[in-house]
């Protein structure tokens, strides 16, 4: 008798910087590499997606169906931001105001999510990461708490290419990312029961 394959875990990864260069879209990459054999790691760009207009919500630009079209196809969300002024930057901000609307339509309930940062600084994106989960708690989204994966002074984290070369860094986000896809087969067998 054929046993039944599980499919693979589809992860959506995106980073709340639009530079070209950015450390957390080098972070992503490094993601890509990482990720276990039992999942995939897609990541989406959010260049392109416009700045929040409520007006907007009931006839969505095409670019943030693209992106709550990806978010619906995930079993889980990889979230790599920098530190702007103490909190999360205004692009993801931004795009997780447009994947949560119209109110009945939250794209991201019900989703495990990881988040990890890295910044030039000597706190690497920390404050930035707990404002974000602070979001999670309205998404109702199912955080993975550990390991924190902080990447202080970037610029030295990296090589020339854009590799990921800190080997603590590298064994934090392999680690981020057994958890997060762990806890997305749990969810697909067990969902939580919610009581109003």
């Amino acid at each position: 008798m054929d046993r039944e394959v599980p499919a693979q875990i589809k992860i959506l990864g995106f980073a709340g910087s639009l530079r070209k260069n950015s450390y957390n879209k080098m972070l992503l990459r490094a993601a890509t590499e990482l990720v276990p054999t039992e999942a995939v790691l897609e990541v989406f760009d959010l260049n392109g997606i416009p700045l929040f207009n409520q007006d907007l919500e009931t006839d969505l630009p095409q670019r943030v169906r693209e992106f709550k079209a990806k978010i619906r196809g995930s079993d889980a969300i990889l979230i790599a931001t920098p530190e702007y002024n103490f909190s999360v930057p205004g692009v993801l901000k931004n795009a997780i105001d447009w994947a949560s609307r119209p109110y009945p339509d939250n794209s991201f309930e019900g989703k495990p999510v990881a988040v990890m940062s890295a910044s030039i600084g000597m706190l690497g994106g920390a404050r930035a990461q707990y404002h974000l989960r602070q979001s999670f708690v309205f998404l109702n989204m199912y955080p993975v708490n550990l390991p924190e994966v902080i990447v202080t002074f970037a610029s030295q984290k990296f090589d020339l290419n854009g590799r990921l070369i800190d080997e603590a860094s590298r064994k934090y986000t392999k680690q981020l990312l057994e958890n997060l896809v762990s806890l997305a087969k749990k969810l697909r067998t067990e969902p939580p029961k919610i009581v109003a």
